[in-house]
């Protein structure tokens, strides 16, 4: 017989035949983040937050948490029980005096005084009507049922599920009842011990399983349940008005003490608190709706509306120590559904694989990225840049001659005058021996059996090995990181350049060295690996001085490189060094300043060494200091738009590269 199969559509969860996350993707958006202006942290954060291409993000499943807050919070009203209570009391009371009243007798009349003047207060008038011999069978009905709704009501908002099992007023079924309640109260007693619980929550669910139907697979697990229940009961009494909490705490104590159940239901509730202190047993919890709530629905809607409210706060992840594995799945999926677990493992399984894949390191319990991470977001920085370039010029970095220097091309070629490359032997023996054989003759004297013979080189016969010679260069890229440049709009643009240059010396031009530095009211070396968090600083202050000393020492370590200067800012000198070391700011400019400034760029000029100023924005004295520095250097000033800054910028970069390279042949 051969095997039957069944094909439907898959609803187990993600689809497990699509194609996997890629992590790099998440850099290349976290790049984009990153380039956008935000820190490392605030764009991992923006990232699980907001999703990603393929990813639900964070903030959209508190968006539906919310939702499913506001309709449970519009689901009804907590007082439900206390108007069934009241509109039953009010039934039993009717129809006793409709028996009553025909009824010419004094104790008729008695009864109608004694039921005149009950307490308008449910609870009282409930339990002064304890011993009363009700007239009319209609009236003990719905008295009796008053008693019972409260008693299941009591019950059904402690345990879901156990209003079946008082139903039908079986004795056995309520002596079971107190019995299970007496053997759980000792189960969690001997757990509040420290002791081993294991075997006896199998026998004890093995005895009064039928009173849980959810089945809970661990005494934690049921202890959590109960806990949950018992924490939203107490929560709904402390909401209610002073007036509604007295007359349900006193229905509820009747109905408890009707049961024989008082005494055991609050050691119940002490257990509970005990070894669940950590849930929210206190604050008061509105529902607004129009709906009456019995007490099992009440609770349950404000054990979930505590549940949405710690699921909240997980997915805000906004304090200190978040991490997703914080995240309860069983919360989401109760809140949520399946579909709501697959995002939040998907966001977690990226945090993972982003650490797995070396793109992340965690550091004293936060994320950093990592020097992968940082590459790959340079060459996303470099691609903007490029994408804004009319022609690349990408990877000219050729000197078109050879040398004995060099790395080998592959390529020989024949020897001329004055090459000190390396010879090619085996190029060089071919050469010969086909320029004898072309001749007709071998070469003399014949060679003796069994000897090799020789072969005569001459000087058209040697072939060299081609290779090329790269030029080296030092660059040092000066950027302005004063509070001006947030405030005009340009550091982003300046971050994303900088990020760029070093993609682009790192990849292409790895014999380069590349020099980031910042300055503000100070001026600092950037290590590569700040570059993603760098951000404007908020003193005041353009210290350009300070900048060009810290190049000159940069390029002294690397005499043997040529120099390349790019300078970006927004401002005109506001800051120098004193004789002391100590900055010192001035607006408008000191003539200090500005001598100061004037004198490194004179070393600079002194050195032979032209600088390059990309000017941002429109400030005319900026315009007038910068024209004057290029004048007096040899340099340049160039003034692009903020998009274009990382263009001109490797443009000048490639250009100075090809420029040197045809004065040095």
């Amino acid at each position: 017989m051969s095997d039957r199969f069944r094909y439907g559509a898959y609803a187990g969860g993600p689809d497990p035949l699509a194609e996997p996350y890629d992590p790099g993707r998440a850099v290349d958006e976290l790049g984009d983040r990153i380039l956008g202006g935000q820190g490392v942290r605030d764009a991992l954060r923006s990232l699980l937050h907001q999703g990603a291409d393929g990813l639900r993000g964070l903030d959209e499943l508190r968006r539906r948490v919310q939702q499913r807050r506001r309709s449970l919070e519009r689901s009804g009203r907590m007082d439900g029980v206390l108007e069934r209570a009241r509109e039953l009391l009010d039934r039993a009371l009717a129809a006793e005096q409709e028996a009553l009243f025909p009824d010419p007798s004094d104790d008729a009349r008695f009864r109608e005084a004694q039921l005149g003047e009950l307490p308008r207060d449910t609870a009282r008038a409930v339990r002064e009507l304890a011993d009363y011999d009700w007239r009319s069978p209609q009236a003990r009905e719905a008295y009796e049922q008053l008693r019972r709704m409260l008693a299941e009501e009591v019950l059904d908002q402690q345990f879901r599920g156990i209003r079946a099992a008082l139903q039908d007023q079986d004795p056995a079924a309520a002596q079971a009842l107190k019995d299970m309640l007496a053997d759980l109260n000792r189960l969690l007693e001997k757990r509040s011990r420290g002791q081993d619980t294991e075997r006896d929550f199998a026998d004890f669910m093995a005895a009064h399983g039928e009173f849980f139907p959810e089945q809970p697979q661990s005494l934690d697990e049921l202890l959590d349940e109960l806990a949950r229940r018992a924490a939203a009961m107490a929560r709904m009494l402390e909401s209610m008005t002073p007036e509604q909490r007295a007359e349900l705490s006193e229905l509820m104590s009747q109905a408890l003490g009707d049961l024989d159940l008082a005494a055991e239901m609050g050691r119940l509730g002490d257990n509970l608190r005990a070894l669940r202190p950590d849930l929210p047993w206190s604050g008061r919890q509105r529902l607004r709706g129009d709906r009456p709530l019995g007490l099992g629905d009440a609770t349950e809607a404000l054990a979930e509306l505590a549940d949405l409210d710690a699921l909240g706060d997980a997915l805000a992840q906004d304090y200190p120590g978040a991490a997703l594995a914080d995240i309860d799945e069983e919360q989401v999926r109760r809140a949520l559904g399946r579909a709501a677990v697959d995002d939040v493992r998907a966001l977690q399984q990226l945090e993972r694989s982003l650490e797995e894949q070396g793109y992340l390191v965690r550091s004293r319990g936060d994320l950093t990225l990592s020097p992968k991470a940082i590459r790959r977001i340079g060459q996303t920085a470099l691609r903007r840049v490029f994408a804004s370039l009319e022609g690349t010029g990408r990877g000219e970095h050729d000197v078109p001659d050879a040398g004995a220097t060099g790395e080998l091309t592959g390529t020989s070629r024949r020897w001329a005058f004055g090459d000190e490359a390396p010879w090619d032997p085996v190029g060089t023996v071919r050469n010969a021996i086909l320029r004898t054989a072309q001749r007709g003759a071998l070469p003399r004297p014949a060679p003796a059996a069994g000897s090799p013979g020789r072969v005569q080189l001459a000087a058209e016969d040697i072939e060299v090995r081609e290779t090329e010679r790269r030029t080296r260069a030092a660059v040092a890229l000066l950027v302005d990181q004063s509070f001006s440049m947030v405030m005009n709009d340009t550091w982003r643009a300046a971050k994303t350049t900088a990020m760029a240059l070093h993609a682009l010396a790192s990849s292409q031009f790895p014999a380069d060295a590349i020099e980031i530095i910042a300055f503000a009211n100070l001026a600092r070396r950037i290590a590569p690996h700040e570059l993603p968090d760098l951000d404007a600083n908020e003193v005041q202050g353009t210290n350009l001085q300070h900048a060009l000393m810290l190049a000159g020492r940069f390029l002294d370590r690397h005499r043997d490189a040529e120099p390349v200067v790019l300078v970006v800012t927004d401002g005109e000198p506001t800051a120098h060094l004193d004789a002391d070391g100590e900055w010192w700011f001035s607006w408008p400019p000191t003539a200090e300043t500005v001598a100061l400034t004037v004198a490194e760029v004179d070393r600079m000029t002194s050195r032979g060494i032209p600088l390059s100023f990309f000017r941002l924005g429109d400030d005319p004295r900026l315009a007038e200091f910068l024209d004057a520095m290029a004048r007096r250097n040899g340099g340049r000033v160039l003034a692009p738009d903020g998009e274009r800054l990382g263009g001109y910028v490797v443009q000048d970069y490639l250009r100075a590269r090809r420029g040197r390279r045809r004065t040095r042949r």
